[in-house]
């Protein structure tokens, strides 16, 4: 499995947000978002190490860290990562996958060892959306979570059909947050008491407010 990065921190988003966390971020991803911050794991040219699955869980084991969140570029481009889940639930670890919302979640979704999905929905202003799979809600669960990523009002117009629409505030956690930089988090909130989308939650990413919004490791 090819990692750019491994470290210890805090979950920066998601409904585990400020808990201790194991990250593996994986190199590679399918899409090419106008706003994403961790292009330089893209990159082919950025150095990568190469793991097992079982050198992985062992990492995370002597961490002795609960949580354990799967990022990128897009874990699920990776060929070992049911075997990599697998290890890490049955040592005793809650794993998350943060997924881009492009590729089907059918096998993980029902996979004896089902991992947390938070995954993205890529809104207008990410270029993007045109990769979506919509198909994806119906797999997601309570302990899921849908995140839209807003740089605009026509952003944050289009999630509120999209919540709407699938009842997404029903099936999982569902977050608003802002590209950092591009909108004021305040008009986030002005447009969800404007439109009482009280099974939403805005979040910021604590790690930008923390350290470096470019920081890695952390």
């Amino acid at each position: 499995m090819q990692i750019v990065e491994r470290f210890v921190s805090i979950n920066g988003e998601g409904a585990h947000a400020g808990e201790p966390a194991a990250f593996i971020r994986f190199h590679g991803c399918n899409l090419n978002c106008s706003y994403c911050d961790t292009r330089w794991a893209n990159n082919v040219l950025t150095p990568t190490a190469d793991y097992t699955p079982e050198q992985l869980a062992k990492w995370v084991r002597n961490k002795r860290v609960i949580n354990v969140t799967l990022t990128g570029g897009e874990p699920l481009l990776q060929d070992e990562l049911d075997e990599l889940i697998r290890l890490l639930t049955i040592q005793g670890n809650r794993v998350e996958i943060e997924t881009n919302g492009s590729i089907a979640l059918d096998s993980l979704a029902h996979s004896a060892h089902r991992p947390v999905f938070t995954m993205d929905y890529k809104l207008p202003s990410s270029g993007m959306e045109i990769a979506m799979r919509k198909d994806n809600f119906r797999l997601l669960c309570p302990h899921d979570t849908v995140k839209f990523v807003a740089g605009t009002l026509t952003d944050l117009e289009h999630a509120h059909y999209l919540i709407e629409e699938h009842n997404l505030d029903r099936l999982c956690h569902v977050y608003l947050s802002p590209v950092y930089g591009k909108i004021d988090p305040a008009e986030i909130v002005r447009f969800m008491l404007e439109n009482k989308m009280n099974r939403v939650r805005m979040q910021l990413q604590l790690h930008k407010f923390i350290w470096s919004p470019n920081k890695r490791g952390v």
